[in-house]
């Protein structure tokens, strides 16, 4: 059964990458069609966090509104050692002088506010669930897309196909099907969100400990006034002997508290005054293996390309996968305003975003922004009375800035960029 001959834009997977995606389409006057797979879309997971940059894109398609509603506006980002010594501390999105805010926000709030904008704009059969993108093959004009699953197959034709359908990604698996499973590094993250009485002044993100264990938590609410409470995000991440396959098999399982709650025995937590409270406090653990996949060669088979965890998955250290998901919607956007809807400009995407996303695959597994931490905890084993005598001020500042630009996040730069998508910019034609 074939559906919609003439699709200009194909996007396969709904999550914040493909929807963003669609929403840059309807801007600029381009049909898209989305192809998720699940059946019907749920505000599943945990926290992420928005960097200014990709806030910037959401508010250029008119979502800001929605995005104070559902999430934090983040003030301040904190590092301290095992010890509770303050390591870094430096402001957040306004408050740093960015134009733009750095939200904390439940990823599944943030992936249902986008799907009922784009329900809204687009209508609702342009988002179809219980879809699953099967496989693509060129025609002539473009590409035949086959999606739905056994016994239910169906196609659609269009101009481009974009592969925004995640770590397993079956755009990604057609180009590459020799890939293997993503890449183990040896942490495992338990991450879960407790409702709490916020910490410190309720808008900060901290991170406390080193490489091998580490606990990160940030508010992704407002503050409750009933209750006084805000839903808390935190994940504890744990390193174990990468030989240890156990610890990385299941991507779906649930945690058991005991099993790493004691890594944490003895460690002073001066942003918390009761961490294990926070983290028994939580309905349910997800757990799963730190994971992340090789930069690749090329992202596009002529009118395929990838974006997203699909073309660069990587570690969550740094607080940008969501944010360069939607970065790559506009920057895709852009390409399809400047050279039409097709492989010229989705070569002209890659030719921009690969080299850039391949340096922050590479950067997250070696020197993530909180690789400071792991710096103190060899020099001085994470006890100390003056930080500065540890790691000096200027090479604490330099590392910051070093990884906002591999990020695409450096202040001046970003306030100083024209818009990604000229305001009021379309596709001229009925595409």
């Amino acid at each position: 059964m074939s559906l919609h001959q003439d699709m200009p834009v194909v996007i396969a997977g709904g999550g914040i990458g493909g929807l963003a995606m669609a929403l840059t389409c309807h801007q600029l006057g381009i049909q898209a069609v989305v192809l998720e797979s699940v059946r019907k879309l749920q505000p599943l997971g945990v926290g992420i966090n928005l960097q200014p940059n990709a806030v910037r894109e959401l508010e250029e398609l008119g979502l800001r509104d929605e995005l104070d509603q559902i999430g934090v506006a983040t003030q301040a980002y904190n590092m301290y050692s095992k010890h509770g010594g303050l390591i870094w501390g430096e402001p957040r999105g306004l408050a740093a002088g960015y134009k733009w805010p750095q939200f904390s926000v439940h990823r599944g709030e943030l992936q249902m506010l986008l799907y009922r904008a784009a329900v809204e704009r687009l209508g609702a059969e342009a988002i179809r669930t219980g879809s699953p993108v099967v496989s693509y093959e060129h025609t002539k004009t473009g590409v035949r897309v086959s999606f739905g699953r056994d016994g239910n197959r169906h196609t659609i034709e269009g101009d481009v196909l974009i592969g925004a359908d995640g770590l397993n990604s079956a755009v990604r698996a057609q180009m590459y099907p020799h890939e293997g499973d993503p890449i183990w590094g040896g942490a495992v993250l338990r991450r879960a969100v407790t409702k709490a009485e916020p910490f410190l002044d309720g808008a900060t993100m901290v991170l406390c400990g080193h490489g091998r264990t580490k606990m990160v938590s940030y508010p992704i609410s407002p503050i409750n006034p009933a209750t006084g409470e805000a839903t808390i995000n935190w994940i504890s991440m744990n390193a174990y002997d990468l030989d240890d396959r156990s610890t990385a098999a299941d991507y779906a399982a649930e945690a058991n508290v005991e099993d790493f709650l004691h890594l944490y025995d003895g460690w002073s937590f001066a942003w918390h005054d009761d961490i294990e409270q926070l983290i028994r406090g939580a309905e349910r653990i997800y757990e799963y293996p730190m994971v992340d996949r090789a930069p690749l060669p090329r992202w596009t088979d002529r009118n395929a390309t990838l974006m997203g965890d699909a073309a660069h998955v990587m570690y969550p250290v740094g607080s940008n996968g969501a944010s360069q998901a939607i970065v790559d919607a506009r920057k895709l956007g852009r390409a399809f305003l400047d050279h039409g809807i097709g492989a010229n400009a989705l070569q002209a995407y890659e030719a921009e975003m690969r080299p850039l996303t391949e340096k922050m695959i590479l950067r997250n597994r070696t020197a993530g922004p909180d690789h400071v931490m792991e710096i103190v905890e060899q020099r001085c084993g994470g006890d100390f009375d003056d930080i500065d005598e540890v790691m000096s001020l200027a090479e604490r500042q330099e590392f910051a800035a070093g990884y906002k630009s591999v990020a695409g996040f450096a202040i001046a730069e970003l306030n100083a960029s024209d818009p990604i998508i000229p305001p009021g910019a379309q596709i001229s034609g009925p595409r």
